[in-house]
C-alpha cells in the first residue's frame, strides 16, 4: 500500500473514532493485564462478564493471591481454559507482590517475563495502560494487514514488523485499537462487509463482498 493511501486509511478510522480504546473493562494497569491474560482464545464480552464478578472482590496482586487458585477458579470458570489461567493468573501475582512491589512493570521484558503474558499480551499492556505506540497484533489485525495489504506478512511478529514501518508516527498510538475494532465489527473473518467499509477503496483485498 501507498504511503498516501496509509495516512488516508488512518485519517479515516481517526475520524470514525477520535478516541479508541479496549473494550476490555479496567480501571487499573493491574486489572488490564489480567484482563488481557484471560482474554486469550475468549471474547472481550466473556472476560468482562467474569471480570465484573472478579474485581469487586477482589482487584490487587495481594488480594488474588489472597483469594487463592481454588477461590479464584470459579470467577473464571465461564472462559475457556479457565483452569490454567487460574494458575498464571496467581503465578503472576505472586511474581508482582515479591519483585514489582505489586506494581505492574512498565517494561516489555518484565511483562514477559509474567506467567501467561506473551509478546502481544505485553503489547496491549505497554499501550493501553502505560501509553507507549506498540502494536499488538492479534488474528483481526492480523488479518485485516493481510487483507487491505497494509502490512502484509506471514505470521504475526513479521506483520507487527511491518506496521512498525508503515504506520505513521502520529496514528501509532491508536493504530492498534483502530484495526481490531475495523477487524471485528467490518473486515470480519468469514464475511468481511465490504458495502460498510470506509477504506474499501484503499483495500488490496480481491475478493471484496457485494452489496
Amino acid at each position: 500500500m501507498k504511503r498516501a493511501d496509509v495516512v488516508e486509511l488512518f485519517t479515516r478510522l481517526r475520524e470514525l473514532n477520535p478516541k479508541p480504546t479496549t473494550e476490555l473493562d479496567y480501571t487499573t494497569p493491574f486489572e488490564l493485564l489480567v484482563a488481557v491474560v484471560l482474554s486469550a482464545q475468549a471474547t472481550d464480552v466473556g472476560v468482562n462478564k467474569a471480570t465484573r464478578r472478579l474485581y469487586p472482590v477482589a482487584n490487587t496482586p495481594e488480594a488474588i493471591l489472597a483469594l487463592g487458585e481454588d477461590k479464584l477458579r470459579p470467577f473464571i470458570s465461564t472462559i475457556g481454559l479457565f483452569n490454567a489461567k487460574a494458575k498464571n493468573v496467581i503465578a503472576l501475582c505472586r511474581i508482582l507482590v515479591e519483585q514489582h512491589d505489586g506494581e505492574v512493570p512498565r517494561e516489555r521484558a518484565a511483562l514477559e517475563a509474567l506467567p501467561g503474558v506473551g509478546r502481544k499480551t505485553a503489547n496491549v499492556v505497554l499501550n493501553t495502560a502505560f501509553g507507549e505506540p506498540t502494536i499488538a497484533v492479534d488474528t483481526h489485525i492480523f488479518r485485516v494487514s493481510n487483507r487491505t495489504g497494509l502490512a502484509p506478512g506471514k505470521d504475526v511478529r513479521a506483520v507487527e514488523d511491518k506496521l512498525e514501518k508503515v504506520v505513521p508516527a502520529e496514528f501509532k498510538l491508536d493504530a492498534h485499537h483502530w484495526l481490531i475494532l475495523h477487524g471485528r465489527y467490518v473486515c470480519k473473518a468469514r464475511k468481511p462487509d465490504c458495502p460498510g467499509c470506509m477504506i474499501r477503496d484503499l483495500c488490496r483485498f480481491k475478493d471484496k463482498t457485494p452489496a
